[in-house]
């Protein structure tokens, strides 16, 4: 009779801990913009960036940029001057692979 105590007991553990985990990712908190600003910003201050799409759990579509002093900037993510200082970002993400030491590559992640 002890053996089918410490099987319920054992399945009733794992239960709990699915259910725990279940709850556990199912509130992972979303980093959104809920604005931002059509301002053009010299792309050589920015470092990296992320598309945030409204169907993922935000609101409006928009593009987070890094600065190089750490700040976060939302700007819209159509229009021309964003998707040039993309450019520049993914150039220069390239360019601090192979030249770590240029002092363009201060602060820029290396991914």
């Amino acid at each position: 009779m002890a053996q089918w105590g410490d099987t319920k007991l054992f399945f009733c553990c794992v239960l709990f801990i699915a259910c725990y985990c279940t709850v556990t990712l199912a509130q992972i908190p979303m980093d959104c913009c809920l604005s931002f600003k059509n301002k053009t910003i010299d792309k050589r201050r920015i470092v990296d960036f992320r598309q945030q799409s409204s169907g993922k759990g935000c609101s409006i579509d928009a593009t987070v940029l890094w600065t190089r002093h750490g700040r976060t900037l939302c700007v819209p993510a159509d229009e021309p001057w964003v998707r040039e200082v993309m450019k520049y970002v993914v150039h220069l993400k390239d360019l601090c692979k192979k030249k770590p030491k240029d002092r363009r590559c201060v602060r820029v992640k290396h991914v």
